[in-house]
């Protein structure tokens, strides 16, 4: 960790834990080195140092691209562990970015619907996370947060409402992957809408409960 991330992580637990009752289940399903796409849902602006600070490894983070063109936003975001993309997150440089960071072997938090949620609920997905998934061979972890809320789009500042964080089984998606090497780019498409279909499915299962076993 760079001093400003352990900073800032230090600060997230402390203040998740103590004014927001915070409860994290299963981090242990996270591994603890090498490559790993977390893959969550987006319910909040706390959503990513809530996910982050529920982990004892750095986790990368993805950021608007103009934001780091600003003198205080640029070092201190990459102080972050943050990737530069486009609005969207489908750019070919926010890509490349994000499987830079992925061969050399971090983790990255993204998040398939790609903007936070007017209401709590789980939006569609867009398609940069198949595409990330299909061209990396990290494990796929399906994360899910709820902290709409405490600080949802609708507020302004937090309220001191429960929040929470659970982490699902890896998902390899060896088999997919073997299949896209093999298939023309005609069937590229139907094969990363799979994997993204199945990445939303798995976070839309997760309950705010510990797993038996």
């Amino acid at each position: 960790m760079t001093p400003l991330y352990w900073l800032a992580w230090s600060a997230s637990r402390l203040v998740f834990r103590n004014l927001f009752r915070c409860r994290v289940y299963h981090p242990e399903r996270v591994p603890t080195t090498g490559p790993v796409i977390l893959a969550a849902n987006h319910e909040s602006y706390f959503d990513p140092p809530l996910v982050g600070s529920s982990l004892p490894r750095p986790v990368n983070y993805l950021a608007r691209e103009d934001l780091f063109s600003h003198r205080l936003s640029g070092p201190f975001l990459r102080g972050l562990n943050s990737v530069p993309v486009d609005r969207r997150g489908s750019g070919a440089a926010g890509l490349k970015g994000i499987l830079r960071r992925l061969l050399n072997g971090d983790a990255i938090l993204i998040f398939p619907e790609g903007t936070r949620s007017h209401n709590g609920t789980m939006q569609p997905p867009q398609t940069g996370i198949g595409l990330t998934i299909l061209k990396s061979h990290a494990p796929v972890v399906p994360v899910r947060v709820w902290a709409y809320n405490a600080f949802g789009r609708h507020l302004q500042i937090p309220r001191p409402a429960m929040v929470a964080v659970k982490f699902g089984h890896p998902l390899p998606f060896n088999s997919v992957r073997n299949q896209a090497k093999n298939c023309p780019r005609t069937e590229w498409r139907a094969l990363y809408q799979k994997v993204t279909n199945e990445t939303m499915t798995a976070i839309a299962n997760l309950q705010p409960v510990m797993d038996a076993g």
